[in-house]
Formats: C-alpha cells, structure tokens, sequence
C-alpha cells in the first residue's frame, strides 16, 4: 500500500516520540518551542512555572554591581577609656548643676530633681564603660562621621547652659531643629514643624500640667 509523502499525523507523533527517547538527542527535537509553551532565553530567570522568563539574571549594561561597604575598623582600649572618662566627666558636671538648683523632695521636685537623677544614669553608664573599655568590639574608630556626635555634644551643652538663663522653650527648639535639620539631614519643612512640636509637647506636659518648676518663657 503507497502513503503519501507526508504521512498521517498519527505516524508524525510516533516519530517524534521516537526522536525524544534517543539518548543524547536534544531537548525540543520532536517539538517545536511553540508547541512545548516555554523558549529558552539566553541569561534569563525561571518562571514559578520552570519556564525562562527572559529577564536577566544579573545586573544590566551600565548598572553598577552592589558590593557590601566595609565595616569601619574598632576602637582600641585606649580610646574606649577615653570616652568612657568623658561620658563620667558630663555626668559629674550634671550632677554638679542639678545640686545647684535644689533637689527638693520627692512629693515636691524642685528644678534640679530630674537633671540629676538623669546625671547620675550617666555617671553610672559611663563608669560601667570603663570596665568594659578592654572587652569592647561594637565600638567604631574616630573618623569623619564621628563630628555629628561632637556637634550633638556641644548643642546639648550649648542647651544646657542657656536654660537656666532664658527658658526652655528657644533653647529646645533650636537644639531640636540642629538635630533634625543638619544630623539628621530632615528636611526644613519638617525639621521646623517637629521641633516647635516638641517644645509645645513639652510645656504642656511639665509646665501646664505637672506643674514642674523647670525655667520658661510663658
């Protein structure tokens, strides 16, 4: 009996079934690509379906390679001790100014109560730092970063030393918006906003309510 040169389709799917069971013999070589649903993608990532999804792998042409910053180098012994003495230096001149503007008592605070109690916190970490100076590993080298820390020291001493003379209210603002605005690269809008927030918080809670005798304005 004479086929036709093409042949039926039921002996099309044998040999292509045939062609697949040959060891060796490339994958899709029975079928079309458009036939098994998935084309292979140079580069490419798998779908959850196992089909390449032909976007790439990597980063693209002009994209630069993220790579993990290097950890800064540790403070040594000597300059953990260092500022571990200077954190129990601020906490002793707290102290010393608390007692200037009287404790009080407990049922009736006076202006020096919470400084000192806040002080004496201080002095108390910063001597624990001291004996911890040699077993320290977390703390950082003094570097370029380090001179917002010391700009955040000097403002709070800058604060301190005007509350007593002028109030609370302009020095808390100003301390808060350096904080915000130049540490803490906020932006103007809200660096002012936050700031008078928070000296508005503040003189309700301890001047209108609690009634603390701290110095202000109003």
């Amino acid at each position: 009996m004479i086929t036709s040169r093409g042949g039926s389709p039921e002996a099309g799917a044998g040999a292509e079934e045939a062609a697949a069971a040959v060891p060796g013999a490339p994958e899709g070589s029975g079928r079309g690509a458009g036939a098994s649903g998935a084309t292979e993608a140079p580069d490419g990532r798998r779908g959850p379906d196992g089909a390449e999804t032909g976007e790439p792998s990597g980063p693209g042409p002009g994209e630069p390679e993220t790579a993990e910053e290097p950890a800064p180098p540790p403070a040594g012994p000597v300059t953990n001790t260092v500022v571990a003495l200077v954190v129990v230096a601020l906490g002793a001149a707290g102290l010393a100014g608390s007692w200037s503007l009287g404790l009080g008592e407990a049922s009736a605070p006076s202006a020096g109560m919470w400084p000192f109690l806040v002080s004496a916190a201080i002095t108390c970490l910063g001597a624990a730092l001291v004996f911890q100076a040699r077993r320290t590993r977390d703390a950082e080298r003094f570097s370029s970063s380090s001179w917002a820390v010391l700009a955040g020291l000097a403002t709070m001493a800058a604060f301190a030393s005007l509350v007593g003379v002028i109030g609370f209210e302009i020095p808390a603002a100003v301390l808060a918006f350096v904080w915000l605005r130049f540490i803490g690269g906020e932006s103007w809008r809200l660096s002012v906003l936050t700031s008078l927030g928070i000296v508005v918080a503040f003189y309700l809670l301890f001047v209108a309510v609690l009634a603390v005798p701290i110095p202000h304005l109003f």
